[in-house]
């Protein structure tokens, strides 16, 4: 199973319009951040993690030319606001795109793209099949999924355990329970927006304590801002198997 990081960076992406900070003027490539997104590839059946106003140019930039399925974590902009664009693969493979999401997220789609399920629908809008989940594990594909629930202040959001990858984001805090479908996870994938404190998000101190609990054999951070810093200096910082995630970067597992 082949893991790439779509995006990596929050509702506003990395640099951020007007910044002038020293992280939105890098000429890093690993400070350029899109929207928080995944792709899973295993064999030639691919699934993507939320689909964010930059989905067109993540699938142009990662060459992707079918997409099975798209796994929801919740509703906000950051993480559907480019579904519409599915609809260049109902075009490719005259086939409507599977999303996966709980009842809540839904509704969300159905209320803020209406054209899509409309009776006397219009020519070109996109087609998805809204497949609804909750907690229990359920199947795309041959791949089993275990959604794993967390809390974004008060909003309940799905993370994924996929086999030896879990991936969280959005996450503030993480309960018992959940922590124990994380037990075993060889690949941490986790949000840290920061190093001071946030409302609804986990800053960089909250997602390494949560990393030691679970003690994989790799941890990748995601969902980073513009506050946390240069990468190649906040690599130098963190624990030995954590690693700033950046786009583009990929690794393999089971």
């Amino acid at each position: 199973m082949k893991i790439t990081f779509l995006g990596t960076g929050t509702s506003q992406g990395v640099p951020v319009i007007a910044c002038d900070c020293r992280v939105c003027r890098s000429a890093d490539h690993r400070d350029r951040r899109l929207r928080t997104a995944l792709l899973v590839e295993n064999n030639d059946f691919k699934i993507a993690i939320d689909a964010g106003p930059d989905f067109r140019q993540q699938m142009l930039a990662h060459g992707v030319k079918r997409l099975d399925a798209i796994l929801l974590t919740h509703e906000h902009k950051d993480h559907i606001g480019g579904i519409d664009d599915v609809r260049a693969f109902n075009f490719r493979t005259r086939k409507a795109v599977d999303i996966y999401c709980d009842e809540r997220v839904r509704e969300t789609i159905i209320r803020e793209y209406p054209y899509v399920f409309a009776v006397d629908k219009y020519p070109g809008a996109p087609s998805m099949n809204l497949n609804t989940i909750d907690s229990n594990t359920f199947s795309v594909g041959s791949i089993d999924i275990m959604p794993v629930e967390v809390s974004h202040f008060w909003l309940p959001v799905f993370g994924f355990r996929i086999g030896e990858m879990a991936y969280i984001t959005d996450a503030k805090s993480v309960s018992p329970e959940s922590m124990e479908k994380l037990a075993g996870v060889r690949y941490l994938i986790i949000n840290a927006l920061r190093r001071e404190a946030h409302i609804s998000h986990l800053n960089l101190d909250e997602a390494v304590a949560i990393i030691e609990q679970i003690s994989p054999e790799q941890a990748f951070l995601t969902h980073v801002g513009h506050q946390m810093g240069l990468f190649s200096e906040v690599e130098k910082i963190l624990p030995r198997g954590v690693s700033l995630a950046y786009d583009g970067l990929t690794f393999e597992c089971e």
